[in-house]
């Protein structure tokens, strides 16, 4: 079981020596920014590390929007974060789900993730597997629902997309976490990395607060089952320090030995 978190992207090598992790995950920029990432001078160490590498995308990206003044500058820069984190060696490039506004139809979010996925083709195709991440809040989310999902998958299937469920995300978005490994593959057909996230909120909160393993509202052994039914890799994006993060990967390993 490859278990990791999220770290700085100062040094994500050194990060993960500091955690015993065996999986990193980082911003190639500014996690709220527009701009094209810049070269890695580490990339040819990254690429060649045992250590396996996840890329997320800025916050900012929702290629859902109805507004195309957010729509088409997320399309290019969903594009330009892949390209640059095929440079690194990444095993997948997580993006969130978006959403709509309140005045507009879900529906015109899942035809334009497709469009985005046209646009990629277009592009000469996504370099590495873009991975949807369920999201925790929000009534017109593309991917806070699994019913939502479905209808997503309905519009992108075809291209193949991976997903990311995010475990904080799902349970204070209002999904039962028990068997939910099971409901989410029969939508997407497969879970490529879990963010193994405990929640500081209650169930259906709509809230995204993570908390440390065993610090929030989710059992620990729920998460490490999670974990066991996805049978891929495992990203902790918890509070504090170093020796904290460590902590939450070490429950890990330990119940799910």
């Amino acid at each position: 079981m490859r278990i990791g978190s999220h770290v700085d992207s100062v040094d994500p090598l050194a990060a993960a020596g500091e955690r015993q992790a065996d999986v990193v995950q980082f911003f190639l920029g500014d996690p709220q920014g527009w701009k094209k990432p810049e070269p890695r001078d580490d990339a040819a160490a990254l690429r060649a590390s045992d250590i396996d590498v996840f890329i997320h995308a800025p916050y900012v990206i929702n290629v859902a929007s109805p507004n195309n003044r957010i729509r088409v500058p997320s399309r290019r820069l969903l594009v330009q974060h892949a390209q640059a984190a095929a440079e690194v060696g990444a095993a997948g490039l997580i993006v969130h789900g978006g959403h709509v506004t309140k005045d507009d139809d879900i529906a015109v979010g899942f035809a334009n993730w497709r469009k985005a996925f046209e646009y990629g083709r277009e592009q000469g195709g996504f370099p590495v597997p873009i991975l949807i991440e369920n999201t925790a809040g929000g009534d017109r989310a593309c991917a806070r629902r699994l019913d939502a999902l479905a209808r997503l998958w309905d519009a992108i299937g075809e291209f193949s997309p991976g997903f990311c469920l995010d475990t904080c995300h799902a349970f204070a978005g209002g999904e039962e976490l028990s068997g939910i490994v099971d409901r989410v593959k029969a939508i997407t057909g497969r879970i490529d990395l879990v963010h193994a996230n405990d929640s500081r909120d209650t169930f259906d909160s709509g809230r995204d607060r993570h908390a440390n393993l065993g610090a929030g509202a989710i059992e620990p052994g729920v998460i490490a089952d999670i974990i066991s039914a996805a049978g891929g890799p495992a990203v902790v994006e918890t509070p504090g320090d170093a020796q904290s993060q460590a902590a939450d990967i070490a429950l890990i390993r330990k119940l799910t030995r």
